[in-house]
């Protein structure tokens, strides 16, 4: 069955207002509970406690938009278990980084609970042959697959420390990742593409300066493996293969990066790359002279930048597909050489 973008354009938009609209009262249950982000340590830039449970409500507006829309447009047994491949993972990250952000976890069980669902879907993918793109090879398949999974859960998480950051992000990179699948004709990926940047851009309306909720951890890993998931199953279908597999990498070149500079200096500090710091790109845009809506507008358009590159690659994959590479790849490292010379601390 084929549907039109403006019918995937109106599910998106449900989505935005079905998540603005229950923000509200999650964020009053979290009040209620406690369940608030106190400025209690140096490396948090709020002054006043914000609550954090924001992610229940993404999570809640992408579950029953995906499942709503399968049971009144297209339902039947394989696109229902084709989408809870997606969205039961998801949900069970989010469980995790929900109990996280009540009671608090250390790194190493959040990481292993990453891997052991990361090894899951990959087995999911690898047997349902629903690999957008995969080698002859499964050992490979599931290596990559679980790396890419915990990569981008990691990635994501990092780069939930501004105001508007993550979900903005989010919703640029699944906004450019609805256009390719539409126009491949994936429609679940499309489907769920579209319903995450609605649901991201519906919660950025309390999320954007001065944030009145945070996603927390019940968000920000259940996007990573909303994202990653997509993102493996996306079939470009560009050949020869280094470009397919260049348009997931420069959808996801934003977050990446910000991952990469806060490793690469802790790890040069000698702390550990898990401890939180603010030596996040949106932390050293900010020592730079700018302020948190002009800083939170930057991160997207960063990710807007990468986007229309890998849209562009997907496009004219044999004319400019070769030269898109290799000035995004030259842009971004020149990004991480400016952003590790701004100071890590300060």
């Amino acid at each position: 069955m084929t549907y039109s973008i403006e019918q995937f354009f109106l599910l998106g938009f449900l989505t935005l207002v079905f998540v603005g609209l229950i923000t509200p009262p999650i964020r009053n249950v979290a009040l209620r509970v406690g369940a608030v982000d106190a400025p209690t340590l140096a490396r948090k830039a709020q002054k006043e406690p914000v609550p954090y449970l924001g992610g229940v409500a993404i999570a809640i507006g992408i579950v029953s938009a995906s499942y709503g829309s399968i049971l009144a447009v297209d339902f039947s047994i394989d696109s229902l278990k084709l989408a809870s491949f997606v969205l039961v993972p998801a949900i069970a990250i989010s469980a995790m980084g929900l109990w996280d952000d009540l009671k608090g976890l250390e790194p190493w069980p959040r990481l292993v609970a990453q891997t052991f669902t990361g090894i899951i879907v990959a087995v999911i993918l690898t047997v349902t042959d629903t690999m957008g793109f995969a080698f002859n090879n499964h050992l490979l398949n599931y290596s990559i697959t679980v790396l890419w999974i915990v990569g981008v859960c990691n990635s994501i998480n990092f780069f939930d420390n501004h105001d508007g950051g993550a979900a903005g992000t989010v919703a640029v990179i699944t906004f450019f990742l609805f256009f390719i699948a539409y126009d491949r004709q994936q429609i679940l990926v499309s489907a769920l593409a579209i319903v995450t940047a609605g649901a991201t851009a519906g919660f950025l309306i309390w999320n954007r300066h001065p944030a009145k909720i945070y996603m927390g951890d019940a968000g920000s890993l259940f996007l990573g493996i909303i994202i990653s998931v997509l993102t493996i199953r996306l079939s470009p279908g560009v050949i020869p293969s280094y470009k397919s597999l260049a348009i997931p990498l420069f959808l996801m070149a934003t977050p990446i990066l910000d991952t990469t500079v806060a490793v690469i200096s802790r790890l040069y500090r000698g702390i550990s790359p898990f401890q939180g710091g603010r030596d996040h790109l949106s932390h050293r845009l900010m020592r730079e002279g700018l302020n948190r809506r002009i800083t939170a507008f930057t991160l997207w358009g960063l990710a807007a930048f990468y986007g229309f590159i890998a849209l562009a690659i997907y496009t004219w994959p044999d004319t400019y597909g070769l030269p898109l590479i290799i000035f995004g790849a030259t842009v971004w490292v020149a990004k991480l050489i400016f952003f590790l010379r701004i100071p890590s601390e300060g």
